[in-house]
């Protein structure tokens, strides 16, 4: 489940944001308590509290005292923006940048991409 190369408490909290950006946790949905997450997952309830404490400065999440932790009513859009913003920064920019390196014309680009997304329109996903 957790692996070496990066904090335990960053991996929680990632997984925590997948789920989000995935539906599995829906905006103002409970999520489970920190010593249910530190039981479930057999690590340490601080390291637990760690990510969720992360995830309630990011405004992921938010406490309802008394009650328990919900996804706040923003984060799917939220989560969402911030990955597209990386996708292009992380992804696309360096991309175009060694497509002109191999001198590549972005109009061959921008078929090939519009073909991959017919492809998988269509079911035939590489």
């Amino acid at each position: 489940m957790f692996d070496d190369h990066s904090p335990i408490y960053r991996q929680i909290a990632e997984q925590i944001k997948a789920q989000v950006l995935r539906g599995v946790l829906k905006a103002e949905e409970k999520v489970m308590s920190t010593n249910q997450y530190a039981a479930d997952y057999r690590i340490n309830p601080a390291t637990a509290q760690k990510a969720f404490q992360q995830l309630v400065d990011e405004g992921v999440i938010y406490k309802r005292r008394g009650v328990g932790m919900f996804v706040s009513a923003d984060a799917p859009r939220r989560l969402r923006d911030e990955k597209r913003e990386r996708f292009f920064t992380d992804v696309l920019e360096p991309m175009v940048a060694e497509a002109r390196t191999l001198g590549i014309p972005a109009a061959d680009v921008v078929a090939r991409i519009q073909q991959l997304f017919t492809d998988d329109d269509r079911g035939e996903g590489r």
